[in-house]
């Protein structure tokens, strides 16, 4: 096996007095420290970055005036704050350009957006790590905006981002087999966007935390949502055939006849990998909860 290292040589002085990323308050002391903390951020981050501030911080702290003068005149120019922050990563080197060109889209697509629609798309990416127990902490953080003050809270986005917002924490939720809760977000979404979609969701959750009889009854006392409820069972339909082809379905199959054979030591010895693998994973993700605090 051949192992490659990559040697990163720092740029710059390191600061005595650090910059505060305005909008995140975070302090940097190096160039490294600033490209580390735009990457991680760049969900957060506007035009608030490409000032003058920065630039003299640049040039005076960290000993770069020939990067200050370039981002100077970036400024005073009105370039984008994507060009701005590119010029800054590609100039200290700490990243490949593949990365860079991620932190760049990132900036592009975010550009326009009000404080709470970034920081709900980072706490949307919680979810696709499945660290669902620091999303739904992000997703009660936003929500709360809506009953601060204008002055505390900033002007507040359009009403399908509210929405949004609640369908994400639903799956979270759902996730965390929280059915309960999940169908109470998917309600709360469902009566904000006015979805047929979000009324499908709100269903299901209902569906996965009910008995079928208790489902039935439930679903007969909402004569409004017949269409929805049998929208929904199609997809469960489907949804069931997929499985049935799915890899850990066969493992399963493959588990059961174990047990009911007569090699139950392959079984015993499948359930403790298993195990293990769950174990490690719910220590993971209880250890990145907690950094996220």
């Amino acid at each position: 096996m051949v192992i490659r290292m990559r040697t990163c040589i720092s740029i710059g002085d390191y600061a005595v007095t650090p910059y505060f990323i305005p909008g995140l308050e975070i302090p940097v002391y190096c160039m490294e420290e600033l490209c580390y903390c735009v990457r991680e951020n760049a969900f957060l981050l506007d035009m608030r970055l490409m000032n003058d501030a920065l630039v003299d911080w640049i040039g005076e702290k960290c000993g770069l005036k020939d990067l200050a003068k370039l981002l100077h005149g970036q400024i005073h120019k009105q370039g984008s704050m994507s060009s701005f922050t590119t010029l800054i990563m590609e100039y200290v080197g700490l990243y490949d350009r593949e990365v860079i060109r991620g932190v760049e889209q990132t900036l592009k697509e975010g550009s326009g957006l009000s404080g709470i629609e970034k920081r709900k798309r980072q706490v949307d990416c919680l979810v696709l790590k499945k660290n669902f127990v620091s999303a739904l902490r992000g997703y009660d953080d936003l929500l709360a905006r809506w009953d601060r003050p204008p002055e505390e809270g900033g002007e507040l986005p359009a009403t399908d981002v509210r929405a949004a917002i609640f369908h994400n924490k639903g799956v979270a939720l759902a996730h965390l087999m929280r059915y309960g809760q999940a169908a109470e977000c998917f309600r709360e979404a469902f009566e904000l966007s006015l979805k047929p979609e979000e009324q499908i969701a709100f269903l299901a959750a209902k569906r996965m935390e009910l008995s079928d009889e208790e489902y039935v009854a439930f679903a007969a006392g909402l004569p409004e949502n017949y269409g929805c409820a049998l929208e929904l069972e199609k997809l469960m339909e489907r949804t069931g055939e997929d499985w049935e082809r799915h890899e850990n379905f066969r493992r399963l199959a493959q588990r059961k006849s174990w047990r009911q054979g007569s090699d139950r030591q392959k079984y015993y010895e499948e359930n403790e990998r298993l195990t293990k693998e769950l174990k490690d994973s719910y220590r993971d993700s209880v250890s990145t909860a907690s950094e996220g605090r």
